[in-house]
């Protein structure tokens, strides 16, 4: 009675509680904190592209940290605010979720935005390579925390979410010193993008060039700090929508969650396609993903009712599986470089939404 007291003073007294309202008023929140997630991404990449060019970061590692940092921001806030909030089953599958619904946003914007050609045959790096397999590991190592449960904790916190936390950050060194001296370059045709992008792109780095950098980080800050207060408005209307429907928190925390906290990828990642820097729209994706298996800390930081892995169904070591096949489809991709479409995307693409579609319904009756 304590703890769910606990719980209830916080919810009432949190602005961002919005289960009261009804699921109207949470519809046209949710649509507001959509376009200032929207109209705050598309800017996000943008910025990233120029500051990359300007510093030389690397495309593929500007992506995966700066632009995933920055639209992993709302599924920070709806992971902490989960955890404590005691959802911690509603936290872990949302992280989980949201690997395979990113993964899916790929293929969307293959299929809706780059049409005639595959996403992956303008994306000839290595280094987007070496970023798919940190991932693939790093969602292997959430698969089995889920699947042996905790296996030691210290005041409360697991030896699962520190283990995931500390890949995290050894696979974000290998990137950046893999990307500064890759070991081998793709060879045959490297795709240019589209006049079009090309044209865009120019234009865009002569409107900021007596913007210094400093500026242009300013503006990143501001940028990201809009699509945190959308995100999160998005996500908590998201999850007050869930709740007034009545479906389980494993399956909203998988899907309309998951969905709601991917909007600034989905933003980004169309603005940095539109904008001709393909490698880093890629690059945004597995980035943020890998992101998404750390804040397993955060969450576990956040949660008092024990090991979030104990607090998770067996069922979620599904999604993790499911995870790993998209993202070896991408490397697929990525690797082969075909130049062919099916409906307008690559095969690649197709073959994403067919395992994701197919996995969620599997998950659904799990």
């Amino acid at each position: 009675m304590l703890r769910q007291s606990a719980v209830e003073d916080f919810n009432e007294h949190a602005f961002m509680d919005f289960s009261d309202n009804s699921i109207g008023v949470n519809f046209v929140v949710f649509a507001f904190g959509a376009l200032l997630v929207w109209g705050a991404g598309t800017k996000l990449s943008k910025y990233v592209d120029l500051f990359a060019d300007r510093t030389g970061l690397g495309k593929a590692f500007a992506g995966a940290l700066l632009l995933g940092g920055a639209t992993s921001l709302p599924e920070l806030a709806t992971t902490l605010t989960a955890s404590y909030s005691g959802a911690a089953e509603l936290a872990a599958t949302n992280l989980l979720g949201g690997v395979v619904m990113q993964i899916a946003v790929l293929a969307l914007i293959d299929a809706f935005v780059l049409r005639g050609r595959p996403l992956t045959l303008f994306s000839p790096k290595s280094s987007l390579l070496m970023a798919g397999i940190m991932l693939i590991g790093l969602i292997a190592l959430a698969s089995a925390a889920v699947a042996s449960g905790e296996l030691l904790a210290w005041s409360g916190v697991g030896i699962w979410p520190v283990a995931l936390f500390a890949a995290y950050l050894l696979s974000m060194g290998v990137i950046y010193r893999y990307e500064g001296d890759p070991r081998w370059e793709p060879r045959g045709e490297i795709a240019q993008p589209p006049e079009s992008a090309r044209d865009l792109k120019d234009a865009h780095r002569h409107a900021f060039q007596e913007t210094s950098t400093a500026q242009l980080v300013g503006y990143f800050l501001v940028a990201s700090v809009v699509v945190l207060v959308g995100g999160v408005l998005v996500a908590k209307t998201g999850e007050a929508i869930a709740e007034q429907t009545g479906v389980g928190q494993s399956i909203i925390g998988a899907t309309l969650v998951a969905f709601a906290t991917s909007l600034p990828e989905v933003s980004t990642t169309y603005s940095a396609v539109r904008f001709g820097a393909y490698s880093m729209a890629a690059a945004n994706i597995l980035g943020t993903n890998s992101l998404e298996i750390a804040l397993f800390l955060p969450a576990e930081l956040a949660y008092r009712g024990g090991a979030i892995f104990d607090a998770m169904q067996p069922s979620a070591s599904f999604l993790a599986a499911i995870g790993i096949v998209v993202t070896s489809l991408y490397l697929w991709g990525i690797l082969e470089r075909r130049d062919r479409t099916v409906l307008g995307m690559g095969v690649d693409s197709l073959a994403v939404l067919i395992v994701y579609i197919g996995g969620m319904a599997i998950y659904w009756m799990l």
